[in-house]
């Protein structure tokens, strides 16, 4: 089987999930996540921590990071040969572990393939206007999430009375890609980012991105101590699961293995692994 090839080579070393469709295949099959670079990783985690029975493929798109100064015809593009690569190596199920690709892609590829579960994420507007004291709400996300017809709908649905103040963070992404967490030079971006929200009286941040929860220790000393920093990689973590038991799909046994590829610098991901998954491994080329 492809995905019993993968591992044999591989070695180990506010969002709403969004609904799940169709059966998968064999519940020892692995789950494929995708995204836009390494930031869906935090997303990996989350998985791993809730099901680690389950074997894991991980692809970071990092050639053509970050998707939210893309197309949504480039993403969708991007999403469709992905997918095909994941499902080529024998998984029951995808995760979209990019809230633009999310708004991009997962309606087509649910088209694509509709007995196959597939998981989606998108801003945590719901939760975030829940939580808020002050009535104001910032989100920090890709240009590309913050212009979408879904992040629209989202306001429209769950913002009611709350002030939602949206804040684009070009060049945020390419920082966490190098593993640049803690520097100088993330810091005072991100300071940039965060000091206007803060000035406008918001208490809750929403980080509408996979990637800025790798941030969130250098978010946590910008920000006052009451302030809440909504992510939801354990809420998409939860859908997954949801879904894979409504069909049997769930593994079981001892933990298991995740294989990484990437589009991009292989050495460079292999990097920076140890930082933000906790451990080497081999990073494959895709």
């Amino acid at each position: 089987m492809p995905w019993a090839r993968a591992f044999a080579s591989c070695g180990s070393s506010a969002i709403r999930p969004a609904r799940c469709v169709g059966a998968g295949v064999a519940n020892n099959a692995p789950i494929g996540v995708f995204d836009s670079g390494v930031g869906g990783l935090s997303v990996l985690g989350e998985i791993r921590a809730l099901l680690p029975a389950e074997s894991l493929l991980y692809v970071a798109d990092s050639g053509h990071v970050p998707y939210g100064e893309k197309s949504a015809e480039f993403i969708r593009e991007r999403c469709r040969g992905i997918a095909a690569f994941l499902l080529g190596q024998g998984a029951k199920a995808l995760v979209l572990a990019c809230n633009t690709a999310t708004a991009a892609g997962v309606a087509e590829l649910r088209e694509l393939y509709p007995q196959l579960p597939i998981i989606g994420m998108e801003p945590a507007v719901k939760p975030a206007a829940a939580a808020t004291r002050s009535g104001v709400v910032g989100v920090l996300a890709t240009t590309g999430t913050l212009k979408s017809a879904k992040f629209a709908a989202l306001l429209d649905r769950f913002a009611g009375d709350v002030r939602v103040i949206t804040q684009p963070c070009p060049g945020l992404v390419e920082r966490i890609e190098a593993g640049e967490l803690n520097g100088a030079a993330t810091r005072a971006l991100l300071q940039g980012y965060v000091a206007p929200l803060l000035a406008e009286g918001c208490d809750t941040l929403i980080l509408g991105c996979t990637h800025y929860p790798f941030i969130k220790p250098l978010l946590r000393g910008l920000v006052p101590a009451s302030t809440s920093l909504i992510d939801t990689g354990a809420a998409v973590a939860r859908q997954l699961q949801r879904c894979l038991g409504e069909r049997q799909l769930l593994a079981e046994g001892a933990p298991r293995a995740a294989c990484f590829w990437s589009s991009g610098d292989t050495g460079r991901m292999q990097a920076v692994l140890p930082l933000l998954w906790g451990e080497a491994a081999a990073v494959h080329g895709f």
